[in-house]
């Protein structure tokens, strides 16, 4: 079983520092650290990514006595192979600076919250440059022909996205209970950092919203009326499903 140690974690004071269950492989400990600190799926995806190329790059970097690459546990390693991956990444995979940082964030995490190994200064690596851009921004009007060919649901997701500021899974798990249209509001549940907020619902997307809610209700009671069981996992409940049956 996973145990709790007292410390503290980065620059957040914190009661407790979650030790992964040593009986895992490397990466289920890595996952179960990121669930315990409530890192969304998407990131938890993401980081075990870099981990993975992170090993690869490692094993290409070390050559045996028989002149075959070996794998490298993370203990193994420290400031010299970040150093060589981090910088590999701008010079070798002319990557944009903030995917060279996600990969910073995610050994950060592996060596900090995982292993407890302290990495010591490794900052004088090769850091990928970051272009002054100006954002392009649509007028209403670009907005409304980029909307007018969408056929629902899509549609209704597009103008969610563009009118509430809700990100892709947080609309995609959007549920009917947390649509409230008397006061034009929509809450979001677990959103970053597992937090609840509360949204604006655009008046253009509600009154078809209220359709597809009154639909998906009529298709429940259709299948009371012929008994006919709802599946077991929620997210497929009709009657919670904001966009389609």
């Amino acid at each position: 079983m996973s145990r709790r140690r007292q410390a503290s974690r980065g620059n957040q004071p914190s009661t407790a520092v979650f030790v992964p269950n040593p009986k895992l492989k490397l990466l289920d400990q890595y996952r179960e650290a990121l669930r315990f600190w409530h890192y969304s799926y998407r990131t938890e995806q993401t980081y075990v990514e870099w981990i993975e190329r992170f090993l690869r790059f490692c094993r290409d970097q070390s050559v045996d006595s028989g002149g075959e690459r070996a794998w490298r546990h993370p203990r193994e390693c420290g400031e010299t192979e970040i150093q060589a991956f981090l910088s590999h990444l701008p010079n070798d995979r002319n990557v944009a600076a903030s995917t060279q940082n996600q990969a910073l964030n995610a050994l950060v995490f592996l060596y900090r919250e995982v292993l407890a190994k302290d990495l010591g200064d490794f900052g004088d690596f090769a850091r990928a440059k970051r272009p002054i851009r100006l954002p392009a921004v649509l007028t209403r009007e670009e907005c409304g022909r980029l909307f007018e060919p969408m056929q629902p649901p899509v549609k209704w997701i597009a103008e969610l996205l563009y009118g509430s500021g809700m990100r892709l899974m947080e609309c995609l798990r959007l549920r009917i209970k947390d649509v409230d249209f008397a006061r034009g509001l929509i809450t979001v549940r677990s959103g970053k950092g597992d937090k609840d907020r509360v949204t604006m619902l655009p008046d253009a997307v509600a009154p078809s919203l209220r359709e597809q809610s009154k639909e998906c209700h009529s298709l429940w009671e259709s299948d009371r009326r012929e008994d006919i069981q709802p599946p077991t996992s929620n997210a497929e409940h009709s009657t919670n499903a904001l966009v389609g049956r």
